[in-house]
């Protein structure tokens, strides 16, 4: 049997054979009920684009290289898939190259092995400073995607800025005016941004963040910071003594560290303090308390990340359609109103 064709597809769904293509190519202006017909039709006819020979008639490589950072985080490993899966749908492979964000040394060493193949551009998922310069520092004749500094639709405000907003209008909401925050590395933009954004809600209300410490995305830097903050008596069992009642914390890794360091003092959560994180990791809601948290959909920013660098590969416009979700809240069991 002869491999099927986008126009077999087209027919066995009942829809033209550019619907097929606008599929293919990752259009999401299709009506969910002519999606579902073409991707059944997909299914039954085991459709498989033959990506190498088109690539090879327009003399160009279907190579995308993805230079990552902390693949071992939920977060940025979300990303990541969300990344390859939109390049596999367009017919791309992604070529992924870890690197160690932080290490100057480390990013030149990736990119020097990632621009020596043949590639049709490049994914940048490193947040660091250090990443940001090595890359502005090169000249790099393919395009380039950034996965930071990204944009709600349609405003100034950017996506980690808004996730710490909501983190801390959650809190404020429950009563929460003495507050402390939890940050990621302050060489990351995402750490930055989402600390911004935290302060300037909290403030916004007549609140104050009275502590701030930085980890490194482990959650192993949020038990020693949590181990700080109950040794310097900012979190006290029982609560009161003029310690902080809330603690929001930079993502979910080093908020479960944060509740393990509090356990081991004895202090309840969220009866003498709450903690909240940030990325609804898949292990967060399996916490003791379950951690209340704010989601971020990565998978979905990877992929907008790619099939924007995608389109300008093909120099086509891109998807309209394709927008950042919002960051929301995940209402769990480690937060509650403060003892009064």
């Amino acid at each position: 049997m002869s491999d099927a064709t986008i126009y077999d597809v087209a027919e066995r769904a009942g829809v033209s054979h550019q619907t097929v293509s606008r599929f293919l190519r990752g259009f999401e202006g299709i009506r969910p009920e002519t999606r579902a017909k073409v991707e059944r039709a997909l299914a039954e006819l085991e459709y498989r684009p033959n990506s190498a020979a088109r690539f090879l008639r327009l003399g160009r490589t279907n190579r995308i290289g993805l230079l990552a950072d902390n693949m071992h985080q939920s977060g940025p490993a979300r990303t990541i898939a969300g990344a390859t899966k939109a390049a596999r749908e367009l017919g791309y492979v992604t070529d992924i190259v870890s690197m160690d964000g932080g290490d100057e040394a480390s990013v030149r060493d990736a990119l020097d092995l990632v621009l020596s193949q043949q590639i049709a551009g490049l994914v940048l998922t490193a947040q660091t400073a250090i990443a940001r310069a090595a890359i502005d520092r090169r000249e790099i004749e393919v395009p380039v995607a950034r996965d930071f500094g990204l944009l709600l639709d349609g405003s100034d405000e950017s996506l980690n800025g808004h996730a710490g907003a909501v983190a801390a209008e959650h809190l404020v909401s429950l009563g929460h005016r003495v507050v402390a925050y939890v940050s990621g590395p302050e060489q990351w933009l995402a750490s930055r941004e989402r600390l911004d954004g935290f302060t300037a809600a909290t403030e916004a209300v007549g609140g104050r963040v009275a502590v701030t410490a930085d980890g490194d995305w482990s959650a192993e830097s949020g038990f020693e910071i949590g181990r700080r903050l109950v040794a310097a008596g900012h979190v006290t069992a029982g609560g009161g003594g003029g310690g902080v009642t809330a603690i929001a914390v930079g993502n979910d890794a080093m908020a479960m560290g944060l509740l393990a360091a509090l356990a081991e003092a004895g202090i309840s959560v969220p009866g003498d303090v709450s903690v909240m994180g940030n990325d609804d990791s898949p292990e967060a809601r399996f916490m003791v308390p379950s951690l209340t948290t704010v989601a971020l959909d990565f998978d979905s920013e990877g992929a907008l990340v790619v099939r924007s660098l995608i389109a300008r590969i093909e120099g086509r416009e891109t998807d309209p359609s394709l927008h950042l979700h919002t960051p929301r809240l995940v209402l769990r069991q480690s937060t509650a109103a403060p003892r009064s």
